[in-house]
């Protein structure tokens, strides 16, 4: 199973390579770590790597997938960034990204409606497309009044993450 991390601003991958109770091995980046992991009370872990011991404390912040970690001398921000963090994301900045004439795909989906024909006035908040992606539909809505100049799309059709939908004018 494999995680985007961001940890201070950095991103890293981390892939569970194996786990048999408190034995993990993990990859960070393509390096791998074995750690014995032993949670001591709750939200403090005491954590053995290369023989030496280290402890954290995390501290969940608002969601279960950030957290604050706290070390003997450093403090951490650190999100999870999963599939559906992503899909999230992705479709966050299709609605609210710079580009307000256009509607985006934020993940890999396939084309279930589209609402509108080349040459329509839209309204701002009007639902143009309807995309079926991680067992979910979801409504793509126009982001400002304007005409439909160019749909790049048919119904059915299978498109990828950030794939040019729908251009507005």
């Amino acid at each position: 199973m494999s995680y985007e991390v961001n940890l201070d601003k950095r991103n890293a991958t981390v892939e569970l390579i194996y786990q048999d109770g408190n034995h993990i091995k993990v990859a960070v980046d393509n390096t791998v770590y074995e750690l014995d992991i032993a949670m001591v009370e709750e939200g403090i872990y005491s954590v053995l790597l290369d023989n030496k011991s280290f402890n954290l404390e995390l501290i969940r912040n608002g969601s279960s997938k950030k957290y604050t970690v706290n070390t003997y001398l450093n403090t951490y921000e650190v999100e999870i960034i999963d599939a559906e963090a992503k899909y999230l994301r992705s479709r966050q900045k299709s609605m609210f990204g710079e580009e307000k004439n256009n509607i985006f795909s934020p993940m890999p989906g396939k084309v279930v409606k589209i609402q509108v024909k080349i040459g329509d006035a839209v309204k701002k908040g009007q639902t143009v497309i309807i995309i079926s992606a991680m067992k979910m539909e979801s409504e793509f809505k126009a982001k400002m009044d304007g005409i439909v100049k160019e749909i790049l799309v048919r119904e059915e059709d299978t498109v990828d993450g950030n794939q040019l939908l729908i251009r507005l004018e």
